[in-house]
């Protein structure tokens, strides 16, 4: 951070910062309990947001190439997690969403972190208060997003990765 930044905006740095790494850590554990890895995970989050969307619209909002989304696509559905229909009007394409099963799984093991944050949220801010934290996160993810698109656009330094991140094991163990 800028040595000239004013303590409000450092704290609000530190504390955003704080919160993306808890945001990863509980991500990485739900990508280990559903036994799959980070990219995985977020294809699920998608799929738990639509009713269905083709592999290519996936190609692009995980920024990964079709062929990589296809090797995805085919752990997922192999674990049960997704099915893949032929779309209805073009038999050239394919429909991808979450199988119910996957869904229950998912929700079962965010539910209780969405319904103690939105609680816990709720009794501590006004809707007031509410609606600018709103407005701050919509506001920073756009920022965050533009940025994730210049990086996609920058060459990386080395041979590049696909299928994203293994999560780790239980921490200490073999697992």
């Amino acid at each position: 951070m800028s040595s000239g930044m004013d303590p409000v905006t450092a704290r609000l740095g530190a504390a955003v910062q704080s919160y993306q790494g808890a945001v990863d850590d509980f991500d990485r554990e739900l990508a280990r309990l559903l036994g799959v890895n980070e990219t995985d995970l977020r294809c699920l989050e998608i799929l738990l947001t639509v009713e269905e969307t083709a592999p290519r619209e996936l190609s692009r909002l995980l920024g990964l190439t079709t062929g990589s989304v296809t090797t995805m696509l085919d752990r997922l559905e192999k674990l049960a997690y997704l099915t893949r229909t032929p779309h209805p009007t073009d038999r050239r394409r394919t429909l991808v969403r979450i199988t119910p099963e996957a869904a229950r799984r998912c929700y079962g093991l965010i539910g209780p972190f969405v319904d103690d944050a939105t609680r816990q949220v709720g009794d501590r801010y006004t809707p007031e208060q509410l609606e600018l934290v709103t407005d701050f996160l919509t506001f920073t993810r756009d920022i965050q997003q533009q940025h994730v698109e210049k990086l996609r656009g920058t060459p990386a330094a080395g041979p590049s990765r696909t299928g994203g991140r293994q999560a780790p094991g239980p921490r200490g163990g073999t697992g």
